[in-house]
């Protein structure tokens, strides 16, 4: 009753103060329709996770969301990253490789990996460079980066690559690789100079540090050797001629605690908390891994989680009692069991891993100090 009154005097106060145009009625409907706000389909929203623990160098990064008009339901709940920075054109087809998916069966032809199967099809990307563009990968969370040769002469594979993109890397940026028979550690030997830099105050010291901080620059990959202290750092590789194994997942990072004196080994803080060895030999990549917002979408509907190759979990009491320990019975009922998994292992908090300091004797040297759990997790002691 309210609104149409106010809506009335709005309307009769717009006729009574304009000039008597030839037609009042356009008039009005003009004057509404630029004072009212507009919604448009789509709509950003300022989100931030308040559990995300953010360290003090990426505080001002700020999660950015897209959301839409609720004209269907698939899309009510729908929230996506905002990545303007992306390329929106396709990936490079020399770069990629079909992905020949087996829906979760092996060899043989038996389930293996359960609720796996279906999907959209994907193939995967493969890969001193110069950064073309930022894409879009399927296969990952994170984004990955184009880049090129800066050799005139390579060709094909030799010149296009593509490598993980930290948080902050954009076109036209410069990266390098300090692990290739290229790079500048094969022209240094850098054994020699830092053992000579040891003995005694020397040149090769001076050499050292300025090393060191010429090539601690985002995307540059280089031998934890060469990382000071406190850098953050991803992509890390636990074989000194392997691939990254360690921190590749959107958002995560680890951090260089401690170089060992005469040793082999640095000691590398992780994403869950947890503090290893790693020889220093091995190589990292400097940064932090880009799209951190990835952890805060929404898919709004089942069908994107079928698109991305997950078939629906079904749950054990709603099996037959040869399919599942929980299943069988009359009724919704477990008969009074502990809570197990498929293959009868206790769940929900039991232990049934025991590496590192924790566990039997000689099970895992290399991991210092384990990640928080339980009271330890909660009480705020992985916080960093």
């Amino acid at each position: 009753m309210f609104g149409i009154r106010a809506g009335y005097s709005l309307l009769q106060s717009l006729t009574t103060a304009a000039v008597q145009p030839k037609f009042p009625s356009r008039r009005i409907c003009h004057v509404l329709q630029t004072s009212l706000s507009t919604r448009n389909y789509a709509t950003t929203s300022n989100f931030k996770n308040k559990k995300e623990e953010v360290i003090a160098s990426f505080d001002h990064v700020e999660a950015e969301y897209k959301t839409y008009k609720p004209i269907t339901p698939g899309i009510r709940h729908l929230k996506r990253p905002i990545n303007p920075h992306l390329y929106k054109g396709k990936p490079v087809r020399l770069l990629t490789v079909p992905l020949r998916r087996k829906g979760g069966r092996n060899s043989t032809g038996r389930i293996t990996v359960r609720f796996r199967g279906g999907g959209h099809k994907r193939r995967i990307r493969v890969g001193s460079m110069t950064v073309v563009r930022v894409e879009y990968d399927p296969g990952r969370s994170a984004h990955i980066a184009l880049t090129a040769a800066r050799d005139p002469k390579a060709e094909g594979t030799a010149k296009w690559k593509y490598i993980l993109a930290p948080e902050g890397l954009r076109a036209g940026d410069v990266v390098q690789s300090f692990r290739r028979p290229g790079g500048n550690t094969e022209q240094i030997d850098m054994a020699e100079m830092e053992r000579r830099a040891k003995d005694k105050a020397t040149t090769d010291a001076l050499a050292v540090g300025i090393l060191s901080g010429k090539t601690i620059k985002l995307g540059n990959c280089l031998p934890l050797r060469l990382i000071p202290t406190g850098t953050v750092i991803h992509c890390i590789s636990l074989n000194p001629q392997g691939k990254a194994i360690l921190v590749r997942s959107a958002g995560t990072f680890a951090q260089v605690l401690h170089h060992e004196e005469g040793g082999r080994y640095s000691h590398v803080r992780l994403q869950s908390g947890e503090i290893r060895k790693v020889l220093q030999s091995c190589v990292a990549t400097v940064g932090k891994v880009s799209n951190a917002a990835w952890h805060g979408r929404s898919l709004g509907k089942a069908g994107r989680n079928r698109w991305l190759g997950w078939r629906p979990r079904v749950r054990g009491v709603a099996m037959n009692a040869c399919d599942h320990p929980h299943g069988g019975g009359r009724g919704k009922s477990k008969s009074n069991k502990h809570p197990v998994s498929v293959w009868g292992w206790p769940t929900k908090g039991k232990r049934t891993r025991k590496p590192g300091p924790k566990g039997p004797k000689n099970s895992n040297k290399m991991v210092l100090k384990e990640r928080p759990r339980g009271k330890e997790k909660r009480s705020g002691a992985s916080s960093r």
